[in-house]
């Protein structure tokens, strides 16, 4: 955090990324460096969530929201909700080390206490670390929205629900999104 404090934030959640974070990703990275601490620590290290989630109208970025909003679902922090940047570092490292619905209860909770009443990008963000739990739990290794195609792998074959290859009807993203929360639940 001090090092943030000194040179900034600069990339750290974006695209343009250097070192470990940019060779396995910002969620795995802090995963990572959660259970080596706790190794270290000689702690128990808890279960971890390795679910790919590729969702095509998700918007996880505020600048990018700002650019091009049609048809996307904002879903991050936004700097009106948590103004200073070491508070949306921290909400989005304790998303990454999320492992089960208690934990983002549990965060949920924390972020209201704290912040006061979420806004719709980090209630929608909420929503898509439920699927990636809920995802996790059924063991499902990728979660993948393109359209109407809700794509779901495990052990490297499709999940068919009922027979066929799950099909998103909803209009909205919002609602898209929710239609893909139930689904999953139903496997």
């Amino acid at each position: 955090m001090r090092d943030l404090e000194i040179r900034g934030a600069g990339n750290l959640l974006g695209t343009q990324q250097s070192g470990h974070i940019a060779a396995v990703g910002f969620d795995l990275y802090c995963r990572l460096l959660k259970q080596s601490i706790a190794k270290l620590k000689g702690d128990r290290t808890t279960r971890t969530i390795d679910v790919v989630m590729s969702i095509d109208f998700l918007s996880t970025s505020e600048s990018e929201y700002a650019r091009t909003p049609q048809g996307k679902l904002p879903a991050y922090l936004p700097v009106h909700y948590m103004e200073e940047a070491k508070h949306r570092i921290t909400g989005y490292r304790e998303l990454a080390e999320v492992a089960t619905l208690a934990e983002l209860n549990s965060v949920s909770r924390n972020w209201q206490d704290r912040f006061g009443r979420r806004p719709e990008e980090a209630e929608n963000l909420l929503r898509a670390t439920e699927l990636k739990v809920r995802c996790a739990h059924k063991n499902v290794a990728i979660c993948e929205i393109k359209g109407d195609k809700l794509i779901l792998t495990r052990g490297g074959h499709g999940i068919q629900i009922e027979g066929k290859y799950p099909r998103l009807t909803a209009d909205t993203p919002k609602e898209r999104l929710l239609e893909a929360l139930a689904l999953v639940k139903s496997l």
